[in-house]
C-alpha cells in the first residue's frame, strides 16, 4: 500500500466519522430538547432516569465521543487516537451481542418486568405529571389504551385513549409492533454491527500502515 492508498484511507475513515460525529450531535440536541420539554415523562417509576431523552443523550454523547476520536487519529494520523477508537468500537460491539444474548435468554422475565412496571405506572398517572405525558404520548403514538385495554384504567379512560372500546392495550400493541417490524430492526442492527466492524478494519489498516510507512522513512 502506498502513501496515496494510505491517504485515502485517512480521509475515508475521516468523512466516515465526520458523518457520525454529525448525527451524534443531531441525537444528542433531540435528547436535550426532550429533557428540557419533558415530551415523553417518566414511564418505569422504578427506573427514574430511563426516559428517551436520557436514552438519546447518552447514545449521542457515546457516538460524538468515538466518532471524534476516530475523525482525529485519522486526520493527524495519531495512532493512540486510532486505537482508542478501535478499543471503544470493539467494546461497544461487544457489549451489544452481550445485550442481544441476555435479552434472547431473560425474554419472558422481561416480558413479566415491564407488564408490571407498565402496571404500577398506570396507577401515578393522575398523580404525578411526568407519568401522565408519557402514558399520553405512548397512546397517541400507538392508538393505544392502558397495559391491555381499557379496563385497567380506573373509571373513564384519559382523552389520549381512542374512542374504541375494543381497542388494544399498549404493551400488546407495542410487542405487535415490533414482531411485525422485526425484519427491519434486524436488518438495521446488522448493518449497525457491519459499520462497526468496517471502522474498526479501516482503523487498524490505518494503524498499521503508519508503522510501515514510519519504517520506510526511517522514522
Amino acid at each position: 500500500m502506498g502513501m496515496s492508498s494510505l491517504k485515502l484511507l485517512k480521509y475515508v475513515l475521516f468523512f466516515f466519522n465526520l458523518i457520525f460525529w454529525l448525527c451524534g450531535c443531531c441525537i444528542l440536541g433531540f435528547g436535550i430538547y426532550l429533557l428540557i420539554h419533558n415530551n415523553f415523562g417518566v414511564l418505569f417509576h422504578n427506573l427514574p432516569s430511563l426516559t428517551l431523552g436520557n436514552v438519546l443523550v447518552i447514545v449521542g454523547s457515546i457516538i460524538m465521543v468515538v466518532a471524534f476520536l476516530g475523525c482525529m487519529g485519522s486526520i493527524k494520523e495519531n495512532k493512540c487516537l486510532l486505537m482508542s477508537f478501535f478499543v471503544l468500537l470493539l467494546i461497544i460491539l461487544l457489549a451489544e451481542v452481550t445485550l442481544a444474548i441476555l435479552l434472547f435468554v431473560y425474554e419472558q422475565k422481561l416480558n413479566d418486568y415491564v407488564a408490571k412496571g407498565l402496571t404500577d405506572s398506570i396507577q401515578q398517572y393522575y398523580s404525578d405529571n411526568s407519568t401522565k405525558a408519557a402514558w399520553d404520548s405512548i397512546q397517541s403514538f400507538l392508538q393505544c389504551c392502558g397495559v391491555n385495554g381499557t379496563s385497567d384504567w380506573m373509571g373513564s379512560p384519559p382523552a389520549s385513549c381512542p374512542s374504541d372500546p375494543q381497542v388494544k392495550g399498549c404493551y400488546v400493541k407495542a410487542k405487535l409492533w415490533f414482531h411485525s417490524n422485526f425484519l427491519y430492526i434486524g436488518i438495521i442492527t446488522i448493518c449497525v454491527c457491519v459499520i462497526q466492524v468496517l471502522g474498526m478494519s479501516f482503523a487498524l489498516t490505518l494503524n498499521c500502515q503508519i508503522d510501515k510507512t514510519s519504517q520506510v522513512l526511517g522514522l
